[in-house]
């Protein structure tokens, strides 16, 4: 079995979801900023990762992504086979039955992935998750909410200026 940096990332992603789960849908921005993976891998990451149903989307204003299933039900094998697919064999090629001399050890190398999807589906996300709060990582509570953008205060350009019609006619006549 190949893990690669798409399947180390995917996890990382998952683990900070379960971390964070209490807190409501997580979007990708917020992903982004705390992991440093860039959104259009999150949203190849994360489309597989939905077809699996390990994620669940939540459209709209403070959606995102949150578990599709309990952290104590998904495996790190569970993630890793649906952002890279399962495991593939390879088999002996002509090439290779034909150089008898040569040394081969296929059996070991069959033996080793498989002890290795058996250690990878015996770690559950829920044991990261404990692991991350162990370690000091706080996870939020609340749902993180976007900044709004800061509008400067309009001021009347006459202050004392009336604000309707009813307040124009008693203003003239006060001056």
């Amino acid at each position: 079995m190949r893990i690669s940096t798409k399947g180390r990332l995917a996890v990382i992603a998952m683990v900070d979801i379960a971390l964070h789960r209490w807190a409501g849908p997580v979007s990708l921005a917020v992903l982004n900023q705390r992991q440093r993976i860039s959104v259009s891998y999150l949203e190849q990451m994360f489309s597989a990762l939905r077809r699996h149903g390990l994620v669940a989307s939540t459209r709209g204003p403070g959606g995102g992504y949150s578990l599709g299933r309990e952290a104590s039900a998904i495996t790190v094998a569970d993630i890793l086979f649906a952002v890279e697919g399962p495991p593939t064999e390879r088999r002996p090629s002509a090439k290779d039955l034909q150089d008898a001399q040569r040394c081969s050890t296929p059996e070991l190398w069959a033996s080793f992935n498989l002890k290795m999807v058996e250690f990878l589906d015996a770690v559950h996300l829920q044991k990261l998750v404990d692991q991350q709060i162990a370690r000091g990582v706080q996870p939020q509570s609340e749902v993180q909410r976007r900044a709004l953008p800061v509008s400067a205060t309009v001021k009347p350009s006459r202050p004392n200026a009336p604000n309707s019609v009813f307040e124009l006619a008693t203003f003239g006549a006060a001056r």
